[in-house]
């Protein structure tokens, strides 16, 4: 599917948007604080609870809770949080911003089981640069500056559908062996093959991802995965890259033969690759300075410029679905054919916004007619709202998008006619 005019979605109350920890305390704190504007007591001009509220922010908002040893930071901030609250109390009595603080780091603490006594965060560390650590690096590079790197995010699943570090959203054939990634940190090339006969859709098969060395860091890493054999090691059969203190390279096996990723702490990378039915996807976060460190000759990345136009499969905004769905017999193996109707109905199983990740699955669904590109889609949202650095943006809505609402009640010519003309 191209991008056309497609929006954002920004999350509210949809629970199928992570929470962050973060977010009730932020709310209740900004509520509080409007509430509290206008009040002309002497003792509030003293009061720096809004310092605190700052400086707390800074330190958790690169955070990411999918990542090892952020239950251990996020803790310590919650620690510095406390005693900087403390220290301020006297001059803050009275004020609800400051009571609402103090509740809701309380409520922190005990969700996230930090104790009271501990290490703190410092607000303005004089740590050492540790040459393996990207964030480190980054944040030596500043100096002082202290401003978060910013990340990109890419990923490729189903038949192929294609979200470009632009968030671009493509479906391409792309047949055969195509970079997705190729820079001078990291590589990442997709092989893909048809999935029907008779139909220009493909599906990835073989994904092959080259770490590339890095000063002291890292020797070249490759890993490599084929349809049924997601290993939880490279090709040379370690688990991990660099010496055995720094592990600036390292696999972590989710789900054995079903689910693994990748974290380079030198780069700031994180892969994620897993298989659903008989092929694969891959999704990636990466620091936009890196994503960009690349010459004339790999200007071919999927990625960063998306699927050439030949190889598109969307046309002006508009995907190409089969009237009837399959119209060929199924592969073995495979669910028998979907309707319009039925597949609207697989997939509404596990996508309950009607995005267009929703409607790739459709397309996916009527196009071959295995109801395993349902979980593709579904864990592709996932992998978004993971590891994509703007949380707001993990739903992209199709061009004319209020007729999904009624997708499930219209009559069935009706549906059709709007999934044909709008699902771009």
């Amino acid at each position: 599917m191209g991008m056309g005019e497609a929006g954002f979605y920004y999350p509210g109350a949809d629970r199928l948007i992570y929470q962050h920890p973060l977010l009730s305390l932020l709310l209740l704190i900004t509520f509080s604080s409007r509430l509290h504007l206008g009040e002309s007591q002497v003792h509030t001009l003293q009061c720096r609870i809004q310092k605190c509220t700052t400086d707390f922010v800074s330190l958790t908002s690169h955070l990411n809770p999918y990542l090892d040893g952020f239950d251990t930071e996020f803790c310590k901030a919650l620690r510095a949080y406390s005693a900087c609250t403390q220290r301020t109390s006297k001059s803050c009595r009275g004020n609800l911003v400051f009571h609402s603080a103090m509740l809701g780091i309380s409520d922190l603490m005990s969700q996230r089981n930090c104790s009271r006594d501990g290490p703190t965060s410092s607000t303005h560390p004089e740590a050492p640069v540790e040459p393996c650590n990207y964030r480190s690096r980054h944040h030596g590079q500043q100096a002082g500056n202290h401003s978060q790197p910013t990340y990109l995010f890419c990923g490729l699943f189903g038949d192929p559908h294609l979200r470009t570090f632009k968030d671009h959203f493509q479906t391409c054939k792309v047949e055969g062996a195509w970079p997705l990634i190729d820079n001078n940190y990291l590589s990442v090339q997709v092989t893909n093959v048809p999935v029907v006969p008779g139909s220009s859709a493909t599906a990835t098969n073989k994904i092959t991802i080259i770490f590339k060395p890095y000063q002291d860091c890292t020797e070249q890493k490759v890993y490599q995965a084929v349809t049924d054999d997601l290993p939880a090691a490279f090709m040379d059969g370690t688990v991990s890259g660099g010496d055995g203190e720094t592990r600036s390279l390292w696999i972590v096996e989710k789900v054995p033969g079903r689910h693994v990723e990748i974290h380079a702490g030198y780069t700031g990378v994180t892969v994620v690759v897993r298989q659903l039915g008989r092929y694969l996807t891959m999704a990636t976060r990466i620091p936009e300075e890196l994503a960009m460190a690349y010459d004339e000759s790999q200007d071919l990345q999927l990625c960063v410029n998306g699927c050439p136009t030949a190889e598109r499969i969307d046309r002006d905004g508009h995907l190409p679905l089969p009237m009837l769905g399959l119209q060929q017999p199924p592969r073995a193996g495979a669910s028998p054919g979907f309707t319009l109707e039925t597949a609207t109905a697989k997939c509404r199983e596990g996508l309950e916004v009607c995005d267009i990740y929703f409607n790739s699955c459709v397309f996916d669904l009527l196009t071959t007619g295995d109801a395993n590109f349902t979980s593709a889609a579904y864990n592709a949202l996932k992998d978004v709202e993971t590891l994509h650095p703007k949380g707001e943006r993990c739903y992209i809505f199709p061009r004319g998008n209020a007729a999904c609402s009624h997708l499930l009640s219209a009559p069935f010519p009706l549906i059709l006619g709007f999934l044909i003309t709008m699902l771009f």
